[in-house]
This record gives structure tokens, sequence and C-alpha cells, in this order.
């Protein structure tokens, strides 16, 4: 029995919708938030379950589950990712989405929250096959989305020409082309420069605040990545020209340290070359659970959720943890990493460039006029810097932590447009 007990609490934690309402809960309460407010700000607005027919390439038909959860429409159009993966679950989805309406309201850029997947393993899929799939599920929510209405991104396992393939086809249905529907498009396609770098990019951004404010210096701040994918390595890359000491580096099959610091393009040239980091010769191997406990400075886990939980938050050993992955921290670890003197800097101001550029992309398109790339981090950074010290200030006078602030600060804007709007009935 004390078994059974154990396994609930542990998928309890490490259930992303758990850990998402758990938190807007503390912040809703310390807001005193009216409860007619709480009621509406808690639940998603719509969501969309939706079963994709897709003829294979041997003939036969599969039919694929897909999901659209959005949010909350007060601040804007819905704005958030689509995933394909084989593990995907409609509570993650709901998770992901409030998550996103939380994000764009801590860095104030005029959207809600939305995301969406498809149940697939896209590694057993060919192009054609992805390319089916993916124009069909566009077309389920043609009603849904729309450069008004809702506007993906690409997420895990898709990428720019996921993007084009669901732009092409709601232009098709529009009867003309319609860039605007989507962001993280190939720039040739009325993408945004500086897209691909953006979340990584901000998550430098936020460090460097964080490292300022803690009077640390900047090459004797050494730092752990968790991820070496688009976020964790161009976080890594930008980290290391900035002159911090890139002590770890992972992927999924696990890590590599060497205490003295890592030559990052070396590290990269070589994972591009052996698609593993295994085996790479000047470092040691360590474990992807190993390299959260590493002493370090920064801890940046830009991998996937739960990896820190109330069984490893206390062999913890960084000063400043930015979490560049979505819920890398469940709900039950944030005591335990405040209890310790960590300074968290959350997900939903952490990762946000990403959005932020989205959002940039987004006004490019519904103006088309493109911006130079120097233009676009300038203005990602003045954003990020700005929402950095919007936390800070609000933690402070507060007396709550980064991750209570970032979501009092939120549910506080997103809650005063529906506010001033007021319930259509």
């Amino acid at each position: 029995m004390g078994a059974l007990v154990d396994d609930i609490r542990v998928i309890r934690e490490e259930n992303p919708f758990e850990s998402m309402m758990s938190r807007f809960d503390n912040a809703a309460q310390l807001l005193n938030l009216d409860p007619d407010l709480y009621k509406v700000l808690r639940v998603p607005n719509r969501e969309i379950t939706i079963y994709i027919p897709v003829f294979m390439d041997d003939g036969r038909i599969e039919v694929f589950t897909g999901y659209r959860v959005q949010h909350n429409f007060a601040r804007g159009p819905a704005k958030g990712g689509i995933r394909f993966a084989p593990d995907i679950t409609l509570d993650e989805i709901r998770a992901l989405a409030a998550w996103m309406t939380w994000k764009c309201a801590v860095v104030n850029i005029p959207f809600g929250g939305a995301k969406g997947g498809i149940i697939c393993d896209p590694s057993q899929m060919s192009q054609a096959e992805l390319e089916r799939m993916t124009r069909r599920y566009t077309a389920e929510l043609i009603d849904f989305i729309g450069p008004e209405r809702d506007v993906p991104a690409p997420d895990m396992n898709t990428n720019e020409q996921t993007m084009a393939w669901i732009m092409d086809t709601y232009s098709m249905h529009a009867r003309h082309t319609v860039t605007a529907v989507v962001t993280g498009k190939p720039i040739d396609l009325s993408g945004s420069r500086g897209r691909r770098e953006a979340t990584g990019r901000g998550l430098l951004c936020v460090t460097n605040e964080a490292v300022k404010k803690l009077g640390l210096k900047v090459p004797e701040a050494r730092v752990v990545v968790q991820g070496s994918g688009n976020v964790g390595g161009t976080a890594a890359r930008l980290l290391y020209e900035t002159g911090y000491k890139l002590v770890a580096l992972s992927d999924i099959h696990g890590g590599i340290y060497n205490a003295k610091g890592l030559d990052i393009p070396d590290v990269m040239q070589y994972l591009a070359k052996n698609n593993s980091l295994e085996l790479y010769p000047r470092a040691e191997p360590v474990s992807n659970h190993e390299l959260l406990e590493l002493d370090c400075e920064v801890l940046l886990p830009a991998a996937t959720e739960n990896q820190i939980t109330s069984h490893n938050a206390d062999k913890i050993r960084c000063r400043i943890l930015v979490e560049g992955a979505n819920g890398p921290t469940t709900a039950a670890a944030d005591e335990i990493l405040e209890r310790k003197g960590v300074f968290v800097i959350p997900d939903i101001l952490a990762n946000a460039g990403g959005v932020t550029c989205s959002y940039f992309e987004w006004v490019q398109d519904r103006m088309g006029y493109f911006w130079k790339e120097e233009l676009v981090n300038e203005r990602l950074q003045d954003i990020m810097v700005a929402s950095f010290n919007d936390v800070v200030k609000y933690a402070e006078s507060h007396n709550v932590n980064n991750r209570i602030a970032a979501y009092m600060l939120a549910i506080d804007r997103v809650a005063y447009i529906t506010r001033v709007r007021g319930i259509y009935a």
C-alpha cells in the first residue's frame, strides 16, 4: 500500500498540469484574486481533440490523435507551439497552453496562450507522412486558428518546414497567402531574422542580469547546460562567446564534464558529426542526473520537464537556476530550492525569448516589412531585461520568490484586462 501511495505522489508531482495549477493557486491566493476571475482564469477557453486519418507510405491508413488547447484570448490572439511526440497527453498540452498565457503576460506582449500536439513517433515516419498528417491537422483546425485567432509555432519535433506546411494549407483554404498564421517559418517564407536563436539569446539576457544582481563575475561563473538542441546548444554557445565558463553539457544519451571548461564550438562540431556526445575525448562522461547535481554558479536545464523534483532538489548545487525548458522543476521542488537559497529564473520568464521573437515575426508579417537581425536582437534584449527587472521588483515588494512573483505579475495583468473587458453573456 505504501508503494502505491508513493507512486501516486510521483505521478501527481510530475503531472505538468498539477504543477502549473499549484503555482497558479498559490499566486492567485497571494493576489487575493476575485473568486469569479479565478474561475475564469483557471480553465482553458477551448480544448479541441482531433482524430487525423493519414495515408501511410505502405498504403494503409493510420489514425493519429491531435490536440489544440486555447487557454486565453483576453490580451490578444492565442499563441503557442505544436509538438509531435508519442507520449503527449492532454494534461501536458493544457499545462503548456496555460504557461503560454502567463509567459506572454510576463513579457507583456499582446497574446494569450495555446498549445497543440499530435501523438505520433516522428522518428518512425517519412517526410511525406509527416506532411500529410500536418496538413490534415491544419485543415481540421482551420476555423480555430489564424493571425487574429491563434498563431501556432514550432515546438518539440516540429520545425520551419512544419510551419511552412501549416502556412500553405491555411493559405490554400483562405485563397490567398497568409504568412502571419504561424511563426517560426523559414526566413525566405516571411520568417524573422534572429528567431532560431531567440530562446537561447533570451536565456543569455536573463543570466547576465542574474549574475550582475548576485555580484558574480562572468569569467568566474561556471555554467552547466542540460540539453544541446536548439535551446540548450544555442544558449551554451552564446554564454561561451560572452565569456562564461561552460563546464558541462548533455544530450539525450548523457553528458560531458570538464572542470577547466569546455570548448563549446569544438563540442558542437563533434556533436554535429557524431550525433552524440558519447566518447567526446576532451571531457569526462556524466549522466544527465549527475550533471544536474554538479557544483556550479549557473544551472540551465534546457531538455524536458520534471528534471528537478523533490527527490533531487536538495542535491542541486547551483547559485542560479535558469529554466530553459518548460516545467523542468516540479512544484514540490520549489520549496526545497527556496530553502537552499537558489536564485530561480522561472521558465515563464527565462525561456520567453522564443515567443517574444515570434511576436516580432507576427508584427513584421502583418506590416510586410522586415527588420535587420541587429534590431531584432536589440528589441529582444530590451524586453527580456525589462521583464527580468519587473519580476525581481515584484518578488521583493511582495516578499515572494521569483517564480511566484512571475505568476502573480502575469495573472494580475491578465485579470486586469479580463475585468476591464468584462464577461460577455
